[in-house]
């Protein structure tokens, strides 16, 4: 007798358990039959608010930049392997700064700004070199320099040194980001 009461009980608890599972897939008139504290219900509901937000997010973007014919900023961002910052430096100044220069005095650029940050951040924060470049226009800023190969011939004849530094220039960074930004200070009225 032991044995046959036994079984029904486990029977007993195991329909439970299966008939537990089983509802807490089956759709009701209000939605989703509800399994103590856990429903369907409290985690859609969130869900779908945030899909629901986050839709006019997308729909932004960055303020336009103004018309063809005025100026146009870029922001170069440079994160150095800790360590290398100076030597990083110098091959910048030696290799690119030039070639910057000359592209102010050719006026595709109207001026170029090198900054470091005067405080440290976190390290996924982090840049260590910002360039800023003032460009004529945006047309000028984003199509290629068609003079530029001469240029660097020009400035830097040893091309074998040349190649060589930037490469080990490119070696020592961690990351690179470009920028446009946008200038929305209201103007006085």
């Amino acid at each position: 007798m032991q044995c046959s009461a036994s079984w029904k009980t486990s029977r007993k608890k195991q329909s439970r358990a299966r008939r537990a599972i089983d509802n807490f897939w089956r759709p009701t008139l209000r939605g989703f039959r509800r399994v103590g504290i856990l429903t369907l219900e409290v985690y859609m509901k969130p869900l779908l608010l945030l899909v629901l937000s986050a839709v006019p997010l997308f729909a932004q973007g960055a303020p336009p930049q103004g018309a063809p014919n005025h100026p146009y900023t870029m922001e170069y961002y440079y994160k150095v392997q800790w360590g290398h910052q100076q030597e990083f430096l110098q091959l910048f100044f030696k290799n690119h700064y030039p070639l910057l220069k000359k592209i102010v005095e050719s006026g595709r650029a109207l001026s170029v700004k090198i900054e470091t940050p005067a405080n440290h951040m976190t390290e996924d924060a982090r840049w260590d070199y910002r360039v800023t470049i003032k460009f004529k226009d945006s047309t000028v800023a984003t199509t290629a320099n068609p003079d530029e190969q001469s240029l660097i011939k020009q400035l830097w004849p040893d091309q074998e040194t040349y190649k060589r530094e930037e490469q080990r220039r490119f070696e020592i960074l961690l990351a690179h980001w470009d920028l446009p930004v946008s200038d929305v200070t209201p103007g006085d009225k």
